[in-house]
């Protein structure tokens, strides 16, 4: 049986020179950064190269880039750092209700910190409104945070749009760009984005390495204590050769990044071509005109989730429904209950599909032709 992973979103296979990277430094710069003598300084230029490469990826500069564990501590050193810095100057945030979880229940915990959380909807695209984050906005804000990409549907958000808002309020501005870091082109200045999280894993990275911009300037609180690491901003020693592997996908993401979005783009429309010539009743979910290149969410209408992943797996196609870390949970999508409305079938019907590396065309149309069979067998 030919196996087919088209689950990139959850994680994705770490390239070969991410490997080969990784391997030389293991062997060969093994000291630890902090130290003063030649084995420590070998490292240390190491990190210092690998941040230019991250910094350089979202027009940043070198010492706004701290290397965390990955997305989930990116996101709740951002929310609780600018929390208790600036809790003096008010204590209310806004956020939307499809954000990852990194950041839903980082907000639940500051709420019983005594902060007052916004939850903004979304509409059926998955899109949050621009006006209703200004109607949102109070003298007492201190942070918003829209993630830049949703995990699930692929709706980008208008950021930019965001960021241009809140030039004129007190309050920064965080977004969570791990779905969409490596495949749309991200320049923090341009967005006007204060604190912006990603992770390695995503882009065929390793896991367990991530980064958090944060605009030079701003105050934070770090939350993990011990060494001096990272300007006093993270204490623990840094992975060397996890941090080098994430630096070598950073530049294969950015060296890739057009023709990926093309390749990705032209999946998605090989499925739907199946599906639509096969005449299976289906919806997609999000945005059609600003979703991410590689996220491809599908509802089809008298299916049960569960059957359907388990009878795709059967068949060696590997996907998902929605998020990896709600895996096992019974309780549906949070992202389409926003979008449709709990009592929503699309919430109980919706299979994401998503796309990357080692992926043809040829996969493509076999889990598309797969689909087709099951949704076929199902409904008989």
């Amino acid at each position: 049986m030919n196996k087919v992973y088209l689950d990139h979103a959850a994680t994705s296979p770490m390239h070969p020179r991410v490997m080969d990277r990784m391997m030389t430094v293991m062997k060969e710069e093994f000291g630890n950064p902090s130290s003063i003598h030649s084995f420590g300084r070998a490292s240390r230029l190491v990190l210092d190269e690998s941040r230019m490469i991250m910094a350089k990826s979202i027009g940043a500069l070198l010492n706004e880039i701290i290397f965390t564990s990955g997305g989930t501590e990116s996101d709740n050193t951002a929310l609780i750092g600018i929390a208790n810095a600036y809790q003096n100057q008010g204590k209310h945030i806004i956020t939307t209700e499809i954000e990852h979880h990194a950041v839903l229940h980082t907000c639940q915990f500051l709420e019983k910190s005594g902060f007052d959380v916004t939850y903004l909807p979304v509409n059926e695209e998955g899109l949050v409104s621009v006006d209703e984050v200004r109607s949102a906005l109070r003298d007492d804000t201190i942070l918003v945070s829209v993630m830049f990409g949703n995990n699930e549907v692929g709706t980008i958000q208008p950021i930019q749009q965001i960021g241009e808002l809140l030039q004129h309020h007190q309050a920064f501005f965080h977004t969570d760009a791990v779905q969409a870091y490596g495949l749309v082109k991200i320049d923090v200045n341009e967005f006007y984005v204060d604190l912006l999280s990603v992770s390695a894993h995503k882009i065929n990275g390793p896991k367990g390495i991530g980064f958090l911009y944060i605009r030079d300037g701003i105050k934070h609180q770090p939350y993990l204590y011990g060494g001096e690491q990272e300007r006093k901003r993270r204490a623990g020693t840094e992975s060397v050769p996890a941090i080098a592997g994430f630096a070598e996908a950073v530049q294969i993401a950015q060296s890739t990044l057009v023709e990926k979005s093309e390749l990705y783009a032209s999946y998605k429309k090989v499925i739907l071509d199946i599906f639509n010539d096969a005449g299976v009743d289906y919806i997609v979910n999000g945005s059609r005109e600003s979703s991410l290149p590689h996220v491809l969410n599908i509802s089809f209408p008298g299916t049960n989730v569960e059957s359907m992943l388990v009878n795709l797996d059967l068949a060696g196609i590997a996907v998902s429904s929605g998020s990896a870390c709600t895996a096992g949970s019974i309780d549906p999508s949070h992202v389409l209950v926003s979008m449709f409305g709990k009592g929503s079938e699309r919430t109980k019907n919706s299979i994401r599909f998503s796309f990357g590396l080692n992926n043809s065309e040829q996969d493509v149309r076999q889990a598309a032709q797969e689909t087709v069979k099951i949704i076929n067998r199902l409904l008989k």
